[in-house]
């Protein structure tokens, strides 16, 4: 997997302060969208363990209170980062137990595949639908379109 960047202190994509990956690898083309750059699989760095060690570090660090991860793109949902998304997931479930996971994807909730719904199941609020330029509402909170849905789940 690539990501485009990863930000230790964001207080911008989601509840709280978090800390933020913006992977590579969209399909959806989404006309108007602002991260263009990372619709190549293979645009940017190459994810590797030291970057996932340090997420996890970072969210336990107790100098900056984080609220959670939130996992951006380019897609965490396209076909070649499932494996690894899924794999940091696990793993901040695991290590970091009370921290929350918000995952913004151009699919929609009820066309993921069941590789993507393992991800799904793990996070707690999901981000979901293609951004429509002719449907964009700047007062819309998370959500840069109207057609995209905030499903916020609760975990076992």
């Amino acid at each position: 997997m690539h990501y485009s960047a990863y930000h230790s202190v964001d207080v911008v994509n989601g509840e709280g302060t978090r800390c933020t990956l913006f992977v590579s690898g969209c399909e959806h083309a989404c006309k108007g969208c602002y991260n263009q750059s990372t619709w190549r699989a293979d645009a940017g760095h190459l994810y590797i363990q030291a970057l996932e060690d340090q997420i996890i570090a970072d969210l336990n660090d107790e100098r900056i209170k984080r609220r959670g991860l939130t996992l951006s793109g380019g897609d965490p949902l396209h076909p070649v980062n499932i494996k690894t998304i899924l794999q940091l997931v696990k793993r901040v479930r695991c290590e970091c137990p009370t921290k929350d996971i918000w995952l913004w994807s151009g699919y929609q909730l009820d066309e993921l595949n069941e590789q993507q719904m393992q991800i799904i199941k793990l996070v707690d609020v999901l981000i979901d639908g293609k951004f429509e330029q002719d449907k964009v509402d700047p007062t819309l909170l998370w959500r840069g379109s109207s057609n995209q849905v905030v499903h916020r789940f609760k975990r076992e």
